[in-house]
């Protein structure tokens, strides 16, 4: 199995989640709400929701560029900045939404053409404090970038729930729907 094989479909499923949780957040929250939800935060010194939209975003361009040996794309740092300047500029809904649509549709157009069988290959990856990480592929998808994706994935859906949207496991993994065998759900 190749890396994209894991983190193309984790891309596309988690982020396409997240837009439909925000689509609940409007059609179940009163318009007041839905205005300040992006501003929430599950603590003080954490970030807040359009922040880890945004960020989430950026995992999921990185890892994909990362693993094509591309440099980053421009798109990373304007969500990079709307990410960091979200506490006072969280934007709305739509605009969390219309920036997950253009994420996936980058993610579907680079993963016509990931290189394959370079798994081995040495991967730096260094961060803005200084630290480097000196990783093979394998080892930055597994251990890096499927965990920071997820990282700002569910905190994203954990401010949802703590901001009144009713999400549940099902939310969670409505991929998973695709493979339940006929005549297993439960009735009642």
């Amino acid at each position: 199995m190749q890396l994209a094989d894991i983190l193309v479909p984790t891309y596309l499923q988690m982020l396409g989640a997240l837009s439909a949780w925000l689509g609940k957040a409007v059609q179940q929250l009163p318009e007041a709400e839905t205005e300040t939800l992006l501003s929430k935060r599950l603590a003080d010194d954490m970030l807040p929701l359009a922040t880890q939209v945004r960020f989430s975003c950026v995992q999921a361009l990185e890892g994909m560029h990362r693993l094509r040996g591309e440099d980053l794309p421009p798109l990373v740092d304007e969500l990079l900045t709307e990410g960091r300047n979200a506490g006072e500029q969280p934007g709305t809904i739509a605009d969390a939404c219309a920036r997950i649509e253009q994420v996936l549709a980058e993610v579907r157009k680079l993963a016509e053409d990931m290189p394959a069988g370079d798994e081995d290959r040495p991967l730096e990856h260094a961060l803005p404090m200084g630290i480097v990480f000196d990783l093979t592929a394998a080892q930055y998808a597994r251990d890096w970038a499927l965990g920071q994706f997820y990282f700002h994935i569910m905190i994203a859906y954990a401010i949802l729930r703590a901001g009144g949207v009713d999400l549940g496991k099902a939310d969670y993994v409505a991929h998973m729907f695709q493979y339940v065998r006929p005549g297993s759900m439960p009735t009642a």
